[in-house]
């Protein structure tokens, strides 16, 4: 009978030791994947649950127009043409200056001659200057339509999974949040956990402290850290949210389960803890 009973009384304490607490698994981010400017699409490169990394292309729109513009920017900014010319008119002025100097002061040529070459060589100057801001606007203008078609070309913004595949290549592909979206992306690297805790918990946890999240129906225990701690409470019910991050490098782990997070510094509050398992995560 004494040995029954305390046996009774390690699994009361193993089971307090253990102290899970609901939680809900879910993606760090779920993004609509829409195209800045209206197009057609003209290939969209991924399928529904396919794995993408970050920057990888995944949506090309038609972009015909976008590249002729870029090989004529380019063109013009690469164009030396009239650079070259005000520089070589330039020197001219200039030697043609110095050689004034130098007979007026002889009194072979007359003051305006001078002046003359020295006006000349001004307006040389002026055109230089214009050639050299003209080939810096060309430079602009190339980096413009590069920037245009660049947004003909949607890239993931994070390693993760395709969700859903909305629209197809011949698709229009229009601008706008309140639009449909080519493509729905999550990010399962890292996971985020959301678990309710009472009140009595409050104080008591600390943001980049570990815990073990238990996914529901897979067994195995997972590492996991605080990254969030409300600070302000829900009156009706009488609990705080916490957020924990669990890396998730192979995607072991779904996202959109249920699971149990335990908390090393909450296994004291196992009695209470039982009250809150009741509670719907949101």
């Amino acid at each position: 009978m004494i040995k029954t009973a305390a046996l009774c009384l390690l699994a009361v304490a193993g089971t307090a030791a253990a102290n899970p607490y609901e939680c809900m698994i879910e993606p760090n981010q779920v993004v609509d994947v829409r195209s800045s400017v209206e197009g057609l699409i003209e290939k969209v490169h991924v399928q529904r649950g396919d794995r993408v990394r970050a920057g990888q292309v995944l949506v090309q729109l038609e972009s015909a127009a976008e590249n002729s513009a870029v090989a004529l920017a380019k063109a013009k900014a690469d164009a030396q043409g009239r650079l070259q010319t005000a520089q070589n008119r330039l020197d001219y002025a200039q030697k043609k200056l110095e050689r004034s100097n130098q007979l007026q002061a002889q009194s072979f040529v007359s003051a305006q001659a001078r002046d003359e070459a020295e006006a000349e060589k001004r307006i040389v100057e002026a055109e230089l200057r214009d050639a050299r801001e003209q080939r810096d606007l060309a430079a602009h203008e190339h980096r413009h339509a590069q920037d245009l078609l660049t947004r003909r070309t949607l890239r993931s913004p994070f390693n993760g999974i395709v969700m859903d595949r909305m629209l197809n290549p011949g698709d229009l592909a229009e601008a706008g949040t309140g639009r449909k979206p080519i493509l729905k992306l999550v990010q399962v690297e890292p996971l985020r956990v959301e678990v309710v805790l009472p009140l009595e918990a409050y104080g008591k946890l600390k943001t980049k402290t570990a815990a073990e999240v238990i996914p529901e129906g897979l067994g195995g225990k997972y590492p996991a850290m605080i990254t969030v701690i409300d600070s302000v409470f829900d009156t009706a019910s009488g609990t705080f949210g916490v957020r924990l991050e669990l890396p998730n490098s192979e995607a072991k782990v779904p996202a959109g389960i249920r699971c149990r997070v335990d908390f090393p510094a909450l296994r004291g509050l196992a009695p209470k803890a039982s009250l809150m398992r009741g509670n719907t995560l949101k």
